[in-house]
């Protein structure tokens, strides 16, 4: 039976390289969790009407506003550069209009706020999805409205998307936030 001093075998680790690394050698690189986005002021656009004394707000919400990202856009906005906030418990109503020359679109507010390749589908309130927001064909055609009202009963972060296959993978998601403190209005980045 063979016996190792721990001596030894310090020694031996020394000499493999198990001692202190070199001063000039890199620290680990540690990954950081993603930052928040940073946004803009916040404003109230001409698409967004508060009424403080009923506790609502209404929006009329553009799909391809812009021929931004092939027109699969929120009021020209994609991948998260608008943030809509409202306060909490007031009752919102969406106008989703579909200014897309050929695509159908749809308006889903999630819980999610990342990972847009596998998006949920359940909204996050009550009401607050378009009608048959994952279909090709029986969404918001080209041409049309389709209205939703919701109450944002819960403080927090979401989003809001369009779950026609794919639309939400490639950018067409922008933050809705619903405030504690009653702030309200929009941000861009």
């Amino acid at each position: 039976m063979k016996r190792f001093s721990v001596l030894a075998l310090l020694g031996a680790l020394a000499a493999c390289g198990g001692g202190e690394p070199a001063q000039d050698a890199p620290a680990a690189a540690v990954e950081a969790a993603p930052a928040a986005p940073t946004f803009g002021e916040m404003t109230i656009p001409d698409w967004y009407h508060v009424d403080e004394a009923n506790r609502t707000v209404y929006m009329t919400i553009t799909a391809g506003l812009t021929d931004a990202l092939n027109y699969w856009n929120f009021n020209g906005a994609i991948n998260g550069s608008m943030a809509i906030t409202v306060p909490e418990g007031y009752t919102v109503t969406l106008d989703l209009v579909n200014n897309d020359p050929v695509m159908a679109h749809s308006l889903v507010v999630l819980a999610q706020t990342e990972n847009f390749a596998a998006p949920g589908n359940m909204p996050a309130f009550e009401g607050a999805a378009t009608s048959n927001p994952t279909s090709m064909t029986d969404a918001t055609m080209p041409g049309e409205t389709d209205s939703i009202t919701f109450t944002a009963s819960a403080a927090g972060n979401y989003s809001m998307v369009c779950l026609i296959p794919g639309h939400s993978a490639v950018g067409m998601w922008i933050y809705f936030n619903v405030s504690a403190d009653g702030s309200m209005g929009v941000q861009t980045r």
